[in-house]
């Protein structure tokens, strides 16, 4: 059986309790050789905390003797550096600050925990101080300075380590209301809080005792307000040798999956499945520009692998409810300027979005007052987790793309607010399990034609089938009974929309599906909206350009049939259709043919 450390990050607890740990120790050596002073960026919950703990315990004085027994059988055990145990290590988490309250009530908190931390610092290292620490209880700045001038006195020198450094900015960002902006303000400009502390911190570097930092948080925001005061960190976020320092392989996955399906007696095939639900839901993401190396998320992998070791079942929920946070990421940008758009962009895999660059330096001023900019808006989306880089486009702009099926659900659980105000919940959820069950589409089109002028006022720049596609996922989507695919490449082509049983459904009685989308406009037709609207279903199947997509779509269907049938193979219960939406006033359907 596997200990998997759900939950834990304390690297020596780990080690000493024989949980699982994915050894990236050999980037130890990697770290020393590009700068003293590191900036390092992922999303949440992709494992930075552990990392931390890790550079903790080699770097450890006081974990001299236990060097062997903690990283013996690791890579850098092997062949570790110079510095291993040379330092005085202390550790700030920025998470553990409250950043509610008004200013007095912050910095309070802000000097409660590093004062905090500092107390500790003195009880663990008192054999190696040569005089007690003064802690000032209403100025942690002086008990740091106090904490410095000891150091001094010492053979040994200080590693900062600093958590979710830029807490402060998100809870901004979640929580975008003026008078959290301004409070934010307060903390950044000037001579803000941050801003002083982080003035410390540089000057500390400078001779006074600090030797070396390492610094992590989601995005760039607060050292980019905080610039002059911070501008010795180097960014390693994007550097290839970095790209997985945080995050899972997928042969490290395959290799824990192989061991469960032993003492589960797994077949061959059902452990194949699931591989292929894992990756479906949980790979994904790249972190250098090139986007050849993709990486799972760890904390969903583990969630869902502890869950299958013990019960033998997938998860019910393939989101880790502990992760379900991010849902107000994308209500985020939603909010912003073009932002709504952008998401919809985002879901098009025929025309993946293309930036320029990811942006690296913005402050919150860009994100309270930002202007409808796709770079913007995209890079933020990338440091949250909900973009990743998805390769090179030419002219070296970059590609994003939608990592996962984990997120692409955060994203059309938005699309849904947007169509239909958060209402309707219940009626959603009829047509959208008679579709599943029957493969009647019929109650989905009578649901979405009324709210297709919803789309219709929205400035999205030209009405097409990536919009009607949209809106239909709107209501289909549900990655607690499908694996869900759009444009999966299938037979020489790209299937619109496959709907796909997870493994673990297929007792339930569902279908599935392969959809294909068309859109007509009202031009192409030479029909006004109301005479669109006056045709019954065969009338509208008979015109023209509406019959010829039917047909075209048809040997489309066929071959993508087929590509699923060599995937699949026999278990499919395929059901096949064509929508044709004529402007944004009528849809007709076809199920082409039951199969299975």
């Amino acid at each position: 059986m596997i200990k998997f450390p759900y939950g834990i990050a304390n690297f020596y607890d780990i080690i000493t309790d024989d949980y699982l740990y994915i050894d990236r120790t050999d980037r130890i050596r990697l770290l020393e050789e590009m700068g003293k002073y590191i900036l390092f960026l992922r999303p949440r919950r992709f494992g930075k905390s552990l990392w931390l703990s890790t550079l903790q315990n080699y770097y450890d004085l006081a974990k001299a003797d236990e060097f062997e027994r903690l990283f013996g059988h690791l890579a850098i055990g092997q062949n570790p550096t110079s510095r291993h145990n040379q330092y005085f290590v202390m550790k700030w988490n920025f998470s553990e600050v409250n950043p509610l309250g008004d200013m007095q009530q912050i910095q309070q908190s802000l000097y409660s925990h590093i004062n905090s931390i500092i107390d500790n610092f003195a009880t663990y290292y008192q054999d190696y101080l040569p005089r007690q620490i003064k802690i000032e209880p209403m100025d942690a700045i002086a008990s740091f300075h106090s904490l410095l001038n000891v150091v001094q006195q010492t053979p040994y020198k200080l590693y900062l380590l600093i958590d979710e450094y830029d807490n402060f900015a998100n809870e901004v960002m979640m929580n975008p209301r003026q008078i959290n902006a301004e409070r934010y303000k307060t903390l950044v400009e000037g001579e803000g809080l941050l801003k002083y502390l982080f003035k410390v911190i540089k000057a500390a570097t400078e001779g006074n005792g600090l030797d070396r930092f390492f610094i992590t948080g989601v995005s760039p925001v607060v050292m980019s307000d905080v610039t002059s005061a911070q501008n010795i960190a180097k960014n390693i976020y994007f550097e290839p040798e970095f790209n997985d320092l945080c995050g899972f392989h997928e042969e490290e996955v395959s290799d824990m999956l192989q061991q469960i399906a032993a003492n589960c007696d797994l077949s061959t095939d059902e452990t194949i499945e699931a591989m292929t639900t894992i990756r479906a839901y949980y790979d994904g993401y790249c972190f250098t520009y090139d986007g050849k190396i993709r990486i799972y998320n760890s904390t969903l992998v583990i969630y869902f692998l502890e869950h299958l070791q013990r019960h033998c079942q997938y998860p019910r929920n393939m989101l880790d409810k502990n992760l379900s946070s991010d849902r107000k990421k994308v209500e985020y940008a939603a909010t912003l300027p073009g932002g709504e758009r952008l998401l919809i962009r985002a879901l098009d895999e025929k025309e993946p979005l293309v930036v320029p660059n990811v942006t690296e330096r913005f402050g919150v001023r860009d994100m309270i007052e930002a202007n409808e900019n796709d770079t913007f808006i995209g890079s933020l989306l990338y440091y949250l987790g909900m973009l990743t880089l998805g390769g090179n486009a030419p002219l070296r702009k970059l590609k994003l793309s939608v990592p996962n099926l984990v997120v692409r659900g955060l994203y059309f659980e938005q699309l849904q607010q947007v169509l239909l105000s958060g209402r309707y919940n219940r009626e959603v959820e009829q047509v959208a399990e008679i579709f599943y069950t029957t493969g009647n589409l019929q109650p989905v089109c009578d649901f979405l034609q009324p709210r297709f002028a919803i789309l219709d006022n929205r400035d999205y720049r030209q009405a097409n089938e990536l919009l009607v596609k949209m809106a239909f996922l709107a209501v289909l989507f549900n990655d607690m009974y499908y694996m869900i695919d759009s444009e999966l490449e299938l037979e020489r082509g790209y299937a619109d929309l496959t709907m796909i049983i997870r493994p673990d459904m297929r007792p339930e009685p569902l279908l599935d599906h392969l959809i294909e989308f068309k859109y007509v406009s009202l031009g192409d037709v030479g029909l006004s909206g109301a005479e669109v609207r006056a045709l019954t279903p065969a009338a509208l199947r008979a015109l023209p350009p509406v019959k010829a997509y039917f047909e075209g779509a048809k040997s489309q269907l066929t071959r993508y049939q087929k590509g699923l049938r060599n995937i699949y193979g026999d278990v499919l219960r395929l059901h096949s259709y064509i929508v044709v939406s004529i402007g944004f006033e009528q849809v007709v359907w076809e199920n082409v043919k039951r199969e299975g």
